[in-house]
Order: C-alpha cells, then structure tokens, then sequence
C-alpha cells in the first residue's frame, strides 16, 4: 500500500541561507562541468550514485524554474518543485509533498568550474518535528558518500553524457 503524500511548506534559496553556512558537502570531481550537469539531467543517473530507486522528470524539457519530478527511494515519495535553476551550473528544489516525516525540505547543487574538472557543492536541509534534523543528515551522507559514484560513473561511460 503506497503511503500518503502530505503538503510541505512552499521554501526557496532564503530557507537554505537562513543558516548562513557553506555548502555542506564539497566534492572535488576530476571530470568536466559539462558532463556532470548532464548527469545530473539524466533520470537514470540519480539511481546509479545516491540511495534512490527512481527518478522521473514529471515536466517536459528544457528544464528550469517550476520544473517537477518524483523520487522514490526506501519506499518513500518525494514530489519536487525547482525554485532556481541556472542552466550548466545550479539547480535547486523544494520537496512539495513527501511521505517523509517532515514539514519542509530543500536541495541545491551547484557545478562550479576548477582546475582539472569541476567541483559539486551541495546544500540541503529538512525540518519538522520530530524527524527533520534526521532526514536532513540522512540527505548530506547520501551525498558525500554518493559524489565518488557520480566522478565514476561519469569516467566509466563519459559519452553517456556527451563527452
């Protein structure tokens, strides 16, 4: 039996800020920008290096501010809305309505040109009681252990993302 979906508050870039910290996780990727971004575009992907069943876009290409998808992961369900979206660099999204224990959530990653490849720098938050402090610790784990997957990932089929 699928588990019921409940409304979040509607956040944006100001929820993330309100703590004023710097990204919370910072991964190095000896790959370039561009093969990253498209990574992070292709639905498959997301399965192959976070703790994630399935990701379908649920908006039509090209992406951007207002773009929608659904994860599935662990058995639950993550309906997102992108609330800022910089194409080749930056996509960001709130979680609209989820079967997790939470009242709000955000993502933001960002693909920062460096020397020798790119860098991924990833900020997320969730809260609500009881649970928010712990989703949110479970998203920043799934991304510093999953951001290796995504370098590799990308080196083992580089024309998969257009390089």
């Amino acid at each position: 039996m699928a588990k019921s979906l409940k409304q979040h508050k509607a956040v944006d870039a100001d929820y993330l800020a309100a703590d004023s910290s710097p990204p919370h996780v910072v991964q190095r990727l000896a790959v370039p920008p561009e093969l990253v971004w498209a990574a992070l575009l292709d639905a498959k992907a997301w399965s192959q290096w976070l703790p994630i069943d399935e990701v379908v876009w649920t908006s039509p290409e090209p992406f951007g501010v207002g773009t929608t998808r659904t994860v599935t992961a662990a058995g639950q369900t993550i309906e997102e809305t992108f609330y800022a979206w910089e194409d080749g660099h930056r996509m960001a999204f709130r979680f609209e309505k989820t079967s997790l224990p939470i009242s709000a959530g955000a993502e933001d990653y960002r693909v920062v040109e460096a020397h020798g490849g790119c860098e991924l720098r990833w900020w997320g938050k969730a809260s609500g009681m009881p649970f928010g402090w712990l989703v949110g610790r479970q998203l920043k784990s799934g991304i510093a252990s999953g951001a290796p997957k995504l370098e590799t990932l990308i080196k083992a089929n580089p024309a998969r993302f257009g390089g």
